[in-house]
């Protein structure tokens, strides 16, 4: 069966509440850029880049692509990143360059080896790894090792029903980073499923006197060291690396979640194929 291509809602017509509930919701310092009635222009978007970043973005227009360029390979010798206007995709695409600028730019790097190594025309195991992580990518924090079993064997109803609390309580922590997949997300009831890097943390690292999990903390360094593991060609070589997880199981990120029924039946929970296993966490100087 064809797969039917995503278009996302026009930007007036979208329920503002997508906004207040995850995967959306952990991006609210773009309100801004998200929310308001017109559409975020070229100069925007730059004036809002952190300082040092010296990737921009530039209007794809004509003039910009007379250069004949690979897309990853003019970010990396001018530093423009293509953008179309009045686009979710891509404003979503300059969000995650806004927030997490090292690890889009370690995929970059990869990207632009990858293009040098196998041209132009043709695409490696390794260019399909990175894309898959730039499109739909998430960074788990795990720090409870006795959940990788059931996420190993796809026990969903395992994983999100029966340690519910572990979404809760730190044990394990999500970062949403594909742009495709927050985009997917503007749409209400999706069932979204992530393509994961997973990073393991000491669970001794806690916030002074207090016993619960720095979320935003070791949700950083889990970005930091998946950005220094793709930047060094330690991860990302294949996407057989990539651990799919069903976001609509996460505690609150589906409206249906709260019920048991719907961690054994909602189609986005695929068991596991015969033979299919997945790489170790990575750990950060491990």
């Amino acid at each position: 069966m064809k797969k039917t291509r995503y278009v996302a809602p026009s930007r007036g017509t979208i329920d503002p509440q997508v906004f207040g509930r995850m995967p959306l919701a952990a991006w609210h310092e773009y309100t801004h850029l998200l929310e308001s009635p017109a559409w975020p222009g070229i100069a925007t978007l730059n004036a809002t880049r952190p300082p040092g970043m010296p990737e921009h973005f530039a209007p794809q227009a004509r003039e910009l692509l007379a250069d004949n360029l690979h897309y990853e390979q003019r970010i990396a010798d001018r530093g423009d990143i293509a953008t179309r206007e009045h686009n979710w995709h891509d404003l979503f695409n300059a969000l995650a360059w806004l927030r997490h600028p090292d690890l889009k730019r370690a995929l970059n790097a990869r990207q632009v080896a990858e293009i040098t190594r196998m041209g132009p025309k043709q695409r490696s195991r390794a260019q399909c790894a990175l894309t898959h992580f730039d499109e739909a990518g998430v960074v788990v924090t795990l720090r409870d090792p006795a959940l990788l079993p059931l996420w190993d064997t796809h026990d969903w109803h395992g994983l999100f029903w029966r340690e519910r609390e572990a979404w809760l309580d730190g044990r394990i922590l999500v970062a949403v980073f594909g742009h495709a997949l927050l985009e997917h997300a503007l749409t209400p009831g999706q069932l979204l499923v992530g393509k994961a890097l997973v990073v393991t943390l000491p669970p001794s690292r806690r916030k002074p006197g207090s016993s619960a999990c720095d979320s935003a903390t070791c949700c950083i360094e889990s970005i930091d060291a998946c950005a220094q593991a793709i930047r060094e060609g330690h991860a990302l070589r294949d996407p057989l690396e990539l651990r799919p997880l069903p976001l609509a199981g996460i505690p609150g990120w589906h409206p249906d979640n709260g019920q048991e029924a719907f961690h054994r039946e909602a189609p986005c929970f695929r068991p596991v194929r015969a033979g299919r296993s997945y790489p170790a966490p990575w750990t950060p100087g491990g």
